[in-house]
């Protein structure tokens, strides 16, 4: 398993680094603050773990409601003719393709903690049709590839921060996360569609690309023509109106089909409670490995000698003061949130290299997260090729968004 030498590698990295920093610089404390991230990471992973307990509860349970009211089996038809093609693994109408939907849906509205809880409900059902329950499944790997893309239609966090940061117009990198975050998904899917031979110049995936492209356009236009505020207010009513009609929808159709929609969401809440206890071990792991890695100097070295590479070429380096956020993001949505917010604070919100941050923080999502707690919850041991296809996602999001950022701040 590939994330077994990561995880590995992060650790033995982190140590030649402490080492170096120890008998060069003398720096006695390195393996304090090594020692203390652990710990750290640690404390952290088990408190998110905490917090998603509820959140899966929750989801889960009116997941189950609409799964016995037979709404997941219309959404799962409703996108069989697109899905059936870029994951024929899954029989058709198999209640997993609307699970795919719904958190596909709340990941482009940016709902997080809708998303989640929707997405392990996917895998476990794509489990189910898995023939070699330790080796991830080829619509597994399409779908968490697509998930680590993190296609999303309206960043609100990112403008959030912006806004409380005094930026002048906190909606003004929107447009190039968009695109940046269109591209990512787009080479993911590309990518994984190579690794299975899916021919994607079929009809009705050109046509849902283009179809896509179309409405992420018309969505473009759209709030362009709305002041900040209105794209703020706008967005959140849209996504949360959206999210809970459907959970209405859940409720009356069960209760057209006389389920008892109390204990069916007592049911779905109790499964994920036991999907948010299995993953606590694999999200700790990944966390003290990335917080160790951080805390032995490693990122700020790397940082530092792609920096020198880049000097090396004679092209401009003025987006290097973002790249601690790039290095971050495929590995901690929080650190790469932070190295966002540093950027901003020490730059300001409204200069290029605070704006190159937003960019890169919206172009794509947690890689290794997603893959340790998505294949952790249903027990994959054996990853194959979805942490090459997520990276080779990551990187042409992040490549994106930096060309976008010069294409329109510099």
């Amino acid at each position: 398993m590939i994330l077994n030498y990561i995880w590995v590698g992060f650790l033995l990295i982190a140590f030649v680094i402490a080492c170096f920093q120890l008998i060069v610089h003398g720096n006695t404390q390195i393996f304090t603050d090594i020692i203390q991230s652990g710990f750290g990471s640690a404390k952290t992973g088990f408190e998110i773990s905490l917090g998603l307990t509820g959140v899966l509860s929750m989801w889960l349970g009116i997941m189950k409601i609409g799964e016995k009211g037979g709404v997941i089996q219309i959404f799962a038809r409703i996108v069989a003719p697109f899905f059936s093609k870029i994951l024929p693994d899954v029989p058709k109408n198999h209640p997993a393709l609307g699970s795919i939907f719904m958190n596909v849906s709340a990941n482009m509205l940016g709902l997080d903690n809708a998303a989640t809880p929707m997405g392990l409900k996917a895998m476990k059902e794509l489990q189910e049709i898995n023939p070699d329950k330790e080796t991830a499944s080829n619509p597994m790997i399409m779908f968490l590839v697509l998930n680590t893309a993190g296609l999303c239609l309206i960043p609100i966090s990112i403008m959030v921060y912006r806004a409380q940061l005094g930026a002048a117009n906190p909606a003004d990198v929107f447009l190039p996360i968009l695109i940046a975050t269109f591209i990512a998904a787009l080479t993911g899917l590309i990518t994984v569609a190579i690794y299975q031979k899916i021919n994607l110049f079929d009809k009705t995936i050109m046509g849902t690309i283009i179809g896509l492209v179309a409405f992420i356009a018309g969505v473009i236009y759209l709030l362009s023509q709305l002041t900040k505020d209105q794209i703020a207010n706008y967005s959140a009513l849209t996504a949360n109106f959206l999210l809970f009609g459907i959970i209405i929808s859940f409720v009356v159709m069960a209760l057209f089909k006389k389920v008892n929609v109390y204990e069916s969401f007592i049911e779905g809440a109790k499964e994920g409670f036991q999907v948010a206890v299995g993953i606590i071990p694999y999200l700790i792991a990944i966390l003290i490995a990335i917080g160790m890695f951080r805390a032995s100097g490693a990122m700020t070295m790397l940082t530092d000698g792609i920096t020198w590479l880049v000097s090396l070429t004679g092209l401009n380096t003025d987006f290097v003061g973002a790249l601690p956020t790039a290095l971050m993001k495929p590995l901690s949505g929080s650190g790469a949130r932070g190295m966002m917010v540093d950027a901003m604070t020490l730059n300001g919100p409204d200069s290029f290299v605070g704006r190159m941050s937003c960019i890169i923080q919206g172009s794509t999502d947690t890689t290794f997260y997603i893959l340790a707690v998505y294949f952790g919850s249903v027990g994959i041991k054996n990853t194959r090729y979805a942490l090459t296809c997520g990276l080779i996602a990551d990187f042409m999001g992040i490549l994106s968004a930096i060309l976008l950022g010069y294409l329109f701040f510099y």
